[in-house]
């Protein structure tokens, strides 16, 4: 049977005989494959896994208990090695960049920011900042709305405008909460929210961070923030080396190899 791979952390840690669910219905039973100073936390994997919330928060709750003792190295959602040998076969083959990365998180958590506006609030914002859009708007309304071609010119300046409002937003969050934390990594781009960005945070700064978090929001109402954490450092597991290969990567190769 296939091995699901939860997270790495020391083999020394104090919490790697935590009793937690793993994912799955019925939920597969947590154990520990350990390769010299190195262990995984891992599990049966089940026959199909979807990304279903129940089995979301299952894998959440085995780095969760597991940090409580120490630094963990999340592996991503749905990671599969063939066996318990393949996962003690990386660990070996990895193992001086994961107790690098181990020594790098450790005391460390991650916090997530998503930000978005206030549609109401940043439009006042971007008439308020640009003259030729208040004339304009001024200009239509008292044409009693304008031409077609003047309603759809303000419309393209405002467009602009707002595109212009999150793309220097975006750099006021990195530039203000960056001081704060000990990295930055920026998560892909959606249409949901003007910055997607996960903040490494040393444990005893937290209230630092939180701080500037509120500092933003009094000064600059246009914008929603919302933050979620404390998380397992997911975002910061591998370094920025061109050359550094994913753990879950390497989890996944070994398995095409063995598959092959």
């Amino acid at each position: 049977m296939s091995t699901y791979v939860y997270g790495i952390t020391h083999a020394s840690s104090p919490s790697l005989s935590v009793d937690v669910d793993g994912v799955g219905d019925p939920p597969r039973q947590v154990r520990v494959v350990r390769q010299g100073e190195l262990a995984a936390l891992v599990s049966d994997a089940p026959e199909e896994l979807r990304p279903k919330r129940r089995d979301l928060l299952a894998h959440q709750r085995v780095l969760d208990a597991v940090g409580e003792g120490g630094v963990v190295l999340p592996i991503r959602f749905a990671s599969i090695s063939p066996d318990d040998a393949t996962v003690a076969t990386v660990l070996a083959e990895r193992a001086d960049h994961l107790l690098e990365r181990l020594r790098a998180l450790d005391g460390k958590t991650e916090y997530n920011l998503k930000a978005h506006h206030d549609e109401d609030a940043v439009l006042r914002l971007v008439v308020a900042d640009n003259d030729e859009i208040r004339s304009l708007a001024e200009a239509n309304r008292q044409a009693g709305g304008g031409s077609h071609e003047d309603k759809v010119r303000l419309g393209e300046m405002i467009a602009a405008a707002l595109k212009a409002r999150e793309a220097a937003d975006a750099e006021l969050l990195q530039r203000e909460l960056g001081p704060t934390a000990v990295a930055v990594s920026a998560g892909p781009p959606s249409t949901g929210w003007l910055a997607n960005l996960s903040f490494l945070v040393e444990v005893g700064s937290a209230e630092r961070f939180f701080t500037a978090v509120d500092q933003l929001r009094r000064h600059h109402p246009h914008l929603e923030l919302r933050v979620n954490g404390p998380l397992p450092p997911y975002s910061f597991v591998d370094d920025a080396s061109e050359h550094a290969e994913g753990t879950a990567e390497a989890f996944g190769a070994a398995a095409d190899q063995s598959n092959a």
